[in-house]
């Protein structure tokens, strides 16, 4: 075997949430976890500015500092935390070979795989501005949609997703604007029919986003086109909400692990196993339908002790060899 390949008993492939718990697990369990904290270190949180219903957090926290503290807490107990990110992986054999960064090869015993998921964004200049400022956009209405409060917002999106969020929108916010880029939603009719019978919400089909208006640090407002005429206008608003899908971050994996019609990886239902021995998954890689932080947080408890008790069930049967 050459030198320049290293064994690792327990491999965690990205961080945020569920990556860092799963970390600090591993590590209290001494299984000297490894984490590579993938091309965002700290996930999707580290575009949120406030966490609020994160247990514990009486006054709040940003989500930059709630995952500082989380690697903190991991590297506490001696995890492993490192740059870099699997480009690469082999599960076709007993070893479990990752490839970091092209040139790094691992042969590991455990894989925990908590590479998340990427919210879709319209990729508006202006929009991109805002979301990085913290001042207005954002793709979780669950998580943010408190902030605007009695405030008027608008949300892009047509399938049901869009449609729960706007809905969770309308019971915080005193108006919701709801643009659907096309001439029917995508949501199933008793979503559709929830929003179309919601009295706050105001929906405006076959629209467009020109732009996200604000003053350079919050959104005031959205610029939108009606497809059907033409027409650009204003719409004034304090939050502007994209929830037209998510991307989880699982393309190199797919020709080993069995993933859903939408790229998801498919955990055995009360478990964090996939379909390959000794390798787990963790956080939105796998969910999609809750996706919030305390969640992943939890998967990733439940993906080291599921990795804890499989290297004991093969440090038993090799122990069970040699007697023999």
């Amino acid at each position: 075997m050459s030198d320049t390949i290293e064994k690792i008993k327990c491999l965690i492939i990205g961080s945020g949430p569920a990556g860092y718990t799963a970390a600090i697990y591993a590590a209290r369990a001494n299984m000297n976890p490894v984490l590579y904290q993938g091309m965002q270190p700290g996930g999707q949180l580290t575009t949120t500015n406030e966490v609020e219903n994160f247990p514990g957090y009486v006054d709040g926290v940003t989500g930059p500092e709630m995952m500082i503290q989380l690697q903190n807490q991991a590297k506490r107990f001696g995890a492993d935390i490192r740059d870099g990110w699997a480009t690469k992986v082999d599960f076709s054999g007993d070893v479990h070979k990752v490839w970091i960064n092209d040139t790094i090869e691992l042969h590991c015993e455990t894989v925990i795989i908590s590479t998340g998921a990427s919210a879709k964004y319209l990729n508006i200049p202006s929009e991109q501005h805002y979301l990085k400022m913290g001042g207005g956009v954002s793709a979780c209405a669950v998580c943010d949609g408190f902030f605007y409060r009695n405030q008027e917002v608008v949300i892009v999106g047509a399938g049901d997703s869009a449609c729960e969020e706007a809905h969770y929108l309308s019971k915080l916010c005193s108006k919701v604007t709801m643009l659907v880029r096309s001439e029917k939603f995508r949501a199933s009719k008793i979503m559709e029919e929830r929003v179309r019978k919601t009295e706050n919400i105001t929906i405006l089909m076959n629209h467009d986003t020109v732009d996200v208006l604000g003053d350079e640090q919050v959104v005031t407002g959205v610029k939108v086109k009606n497809k059907t005429t033409g027409e650009i206008f204003d719409i004034p608003a304090t939050g502007f909400f994209v929830a037209i899908g998510h991307q989880p971050n699982t393309e190199i994996f797919k020709e080993y692990i069995t993933l859903d019609e939408t790229g998801y990886i498919v955990n055995t239902p009360g478990t964090s196993k996939t379909n390959v021995n000794g390798v787990f998954v963790a956080g939105d890689a796998a969910d999609h339908v809750y996706r919030q932080a305390i969640t992943a947080a939890g998967t990733g408890c439940m993906a080291a002790l599921d990795a804890e008790r499989y290297l004991a069930s093969i440090e038993h049967v090799q122990l069970e060899k040699c007697v023999n």
